[in-house]
């Protein structure tokens, strides 16, 4: 069995998780970092987050699927503009009931947007989108321009 470090100070002896410490190295990096590049607090509150999202091609349409847990199809907006495609919503903050008080929350909360170019051309006519168990697929078809062909040889 490993033994966890143990750090000691005078009379006091406590345990020492390795993750939670390298859990608060990484946010007071990243406390520092803001503040290098003079990104308050109050800025950052106001700044949208981006969801983790795929972009695949298949030969007939360009396929986004984004990661929106707990959100519903009235939260989200998708947007097509040229060859932009632009998923944004927001993901309100959740109440704390019964007088209960968070000690931690990781949950991505507050305004969102994700915004990505098509590398082709596009049928912006025949998007169709579709969310389920938390993912979100956007198929965005491509234009015939756009599509493959197969070119015979002749002779």
């Amino acid at each position: 069995m490993a033994a966890l470090p143990v750090r000691r100070g005078g009379r006091n002896s406590m345990v020492v998780n390795p993750s939670r410490e390298f859990e608060d190295i990484y946010d007071r990096m990243g406390q520092l970092m803001n503040f290098a590049f003079g990104l308050t607090p109050a800025a950052l509150a106001d700044m949208p987050w981006v969801p983790t999202a795929d972009l695949s091609e298949t030969d007939d349409a360009y396929v986004v699927k984004a990661e929106l847990p707990g959100v519903n199809k009235d939260q989200v907006n998708i947007q097509l503009q040229d060859r932009e495609l632009v998923i944004s919503g927001e993901i309100p903050e959740p109440e704390n009931g019964n007088g209960s008080r968070r000690h931690r929350s990781s949950r991505r909360t507050g305004q969102f947007e994700l915004r990505t170019y098509l590398p082709g051309d596009v049928n912006a006519d025949a998007v169709t989108a579709q969310l389920s168990d938390g993912i979100l697929t956007v198929t965005v078809p491509k234009s015939e321009a756009a599509k493959p062909r197969k070119i015979e040889i002749a002779g």
